[in-house]
């Protein structure tokens, strides 16, 4: 059915043009500090209709109209920053020279790729490596002037130092420098404010703050300002709202079509039950070529997990990939039936789950420069449980890393011959499996106990690590499964073998090359990986089911019982599913802090050295590719396709084009 229905949508084309599919595609563009800047390619968008190609592309400037949002969701002066640096790069440019220039640039370039003054993973402010003094040549030479705060904010590392505080024995809301909060209000504060608005006996709760910030008004009391049309942030979501309507006219189908006007509304009135409403309608509308996800959705950098930040990404339905792959959530009821997680904590019918493998067509706010490479959609558990979820994996994304290549990293940290050829002949498709099985079995997987609808409220500043780790205890307990091979989704057990080496390989070591010494872990996907990898770990010990050898001062960890690693992998599981199941904090609060935030200073160290020598950024992210309207007698008669070839310049176009917003909101 999914190939008729591509015949049906597309049209036969023989020939590209020369700047889309090519064999000898650029697929790195440029290295500064500790990032990569790739390229992705968009599979077959020559072969779409003029109605889908308007449809993306309606829907991609949708996402960048909100661009200028996640800078000032990220930091209150992110803005005014941008403006500036934007302002410099555009007239100084190719006239500065010397080194404080190009220590300016590469700070202006990792601003960009954060959307903001703080590192996108670590969370770090970042330390220019310019003069207070040369900054303030460049501010003279532009016609420009920074308040003194704005000043000591970029050149004092002590203020505001991180975008998110978790540390144990800190007050989150109050030490983080994201802008969902006014300064001043506490972590006792904001959750009084929202506790007193939740009702105990609701079972279809919404989602408390997801769409505004808290604020403190004149006589001490607390309020929120709404992001909607009229509210916070409304000239751009008035943007948003704008093509929004024009995808509407395009859609391909009436439930799309319903599940935009929901959007629309929920912007327009900021209402959080229309948002609900928006998402069942989304969830439900899996029929067309072209999907999207648009909003505030995820709150991985709320201190509290209350507020999400703006997202878009850009969808066109990869038809053979997603067949390959549905068979994973066509036996969504056998995974949850064999589950290790307590019976009680099982879903009875697992419903409404669709999955696909996805080419990008467009990013923007938190999904762009870094992207995402799987998504699972919608959040609400109660939405999950009654309508199902929506499961992608971003196929084309997925791929450019890949052919960016990583095999000297691999070269570096694989202790056997045997586990090198294994990691370059299985890899690739155990990453893609395990991000399939992570998305589409592991988020919508398990149920709360009988009586708790707010697990996220009450695990707080863990919910998130846990809901990661939760899926890919998921994901790494069933990629060993020999039931994979019957589904004819692996052809060898290796598969497995594989992913577990890269699992414990980056948990334990390659992901601290992310950090700089003296930091511990505080992204929580971060902060997932090493709790899982360091908890079967030390768990194995009595076993060895993981070894640790040095060797020549490099130090290594060997896989030695991958049947036994399973297992544990499954004994964690279940406990994590128990964890959120009945929100248990002291719970999550053990487990995230005892394994999951320290680091090995002496494991970090060697890990340093090593990777620097390979001379390869620990972070990658991507230019967009452009989508450029063909017009003839005033009307669009094609979208062409164009891969930029300047970071810098895709930057320094989209804030001459998408800034809607004031500098202070």
């Amino acid at each position: 059915m999914a190939v008729a229905i591509a015949v049906q949508l597309m049209q036969c084309k023989s020939d590209k043009s020369a700047d889309t599919m090519t064999d000898d595609f650029q697929w790195e563009l440029e290295r500064f500090a500790d990032i990569r800047i790739l390229r992705y390619q968009i599979p077959d968008f020559d072969s779409l209709t003029l109605k889908l190609k308007l449809l993306v592309y309606y829907l991609v400037q949708t996402g960048l109209s909100g661009r200028d949002i996640i800078y000032d969701q990220n930091h209150r002066y992110n803005l005014t920053l941008r403006n500036c640096f934007d302002k410099i790069m555009t007239e100084l440019d190719g006239r500065e020279s010397g080194p404080e220039w190009e220590a300016f640039e590469e700070y202006v370039k990792r601003f960009w790729f954060a959307n903001g003054a703080h590192h996108h993973y670590s969370h770090q402010k970042f330390e220019p490596r310019f003069s207070r003094e040369y900054f303030e040549v460049l501010l003279k030479k532009t016609g420009q002037s920074l308040p003194a705060e704005v000043m000591e904010f970029v050149f004092n590392p002590t203020i505001e130092a991180r975008k998110v505080v978790r540390d144990e024995g800190s007050d989150p809301v109050l030490e983080s420098a994201v802008n969902f909060y006014d300064p001043g209000i506490t972590t006792a504060e904001a959750e009084a404010f929202y506790n007193a608005m939740r009702k105990p006996d609701d079972s279809t709760p919404i989602s408390y703050g997801l769409n505004s910030k808290l604020v403190r008004l004149s006589d001490g009391t607390l309020a929120e300002k709404v992001w909607k049309v009229g509210g916070m942030y409304g000239p751009a979501i008035e943007r948003i709202v704008y093509w929004l309507e024009k995808a509407v006219e395009v859609a391909e189908n009436q439930k799309q079509a319903d599940a935009l006007k929901l959007l629309i509304e929920y912007y327009k009135t900021g209402d959080l039950r229309t948002w609900d409403a928006y998402n069942i309608a989304w969830v439900q509308a899996t029929e067309g070529v072209i999907d999207y996800i648009n909003s505030f959705i995820e709150v991985y950098n709320d201190p509290i997990g209350y507020k999400a930040n703006y997202e878009t990404i850009v969808q066109i339905d990869d038809f053979e990939a997603s067949r390959r792959m549905r068979v994973l959530a066509e036996n969504a009821g056998w995974f949850e039936k064999n589950s290790p997680i307590q019976p009680e904590y099982k879903k009875e019918n697992v419903v409404g789950i669709s999955y696909r493998v996805v080419n990008v067509a467009g990013e923007a706010g938190d999904a762009s420069p870094a992207t995402p490479i799987g998504v699972n959609l919608p959040n609400a558990d109660w939405i999950r449980v009654r309508y199902g979820s929506k499961s992608v994996s971003l196929g084309n994304i997925e791929d450019a890393y890949d052919k960016a290549g990583s095999r000297p990293i691999l070269e570096e940290f694989c202790f056997t011959t045997a586990e090198l050829e294994r990691a370059l002949k299985y890899g690739g498709v155990a990453s893609k499996l395990h991000t399939a099985l992570h998305e589409v079995i592991g988020h919508a997987s398990g149920k709360l106990k009988e009586g708790v609808t707010n697990a996220k409220e009450r695990l707080s500043k863990y919910y998130s690590t846990i809901e990661e780790a939760r899926a890919d205890l998921v994901a790494l307990y069933y990629i060993a499964d020999p039931h994979l091979q019957k589904l004819g989704l692996v052809e060898s057990d290796e598969v497995g073998k594989a992913e577990y080496d890269s699992y414990i390989r980056n948990g334990l070591m390659l992901q601290l090359r992310r950090l700089k010494p003296g930091e511990q872990l505080e992204e929580d996907h971060m902060r997932n990986r090493q709790l899982v990898a360091q908890w079967v770990y030390e768990r194995g010990k009595p076993d060895n089911v993981i070894e640790k050898k040095v060797v020549n001062g490099k130090t290594y960890f060997i896989i030695n019982d991958y049947d036994k690693l399973r297992t544990l992998f499954g004994q964690l599981l279940r406990e994590v599913q128990r964890i959120k199941s009945e929100a248990d904090y002291e719970a999550a609060r053990k487990l995230v802090e005892g394994y999951g935030v320290k680091v090995d200073a002496d494991i970090h160290a060697e890990v340093l050295r090593r990777t620097e020598a390979l001379k390869i950024p620990p972070y990658a992210g991507f230019v967009n590719p452009e989508l450029v309207p063909v017009e003839k007698d005033g009307q669009i008669i094609d979208i062409r396709v164009e891969y930029p070839t300047s970071f810098k310049q895709q930057m320094l176009d989209y804030g001459r084009r998408y800034s809607f917003l004031p500098l202070i909101n």
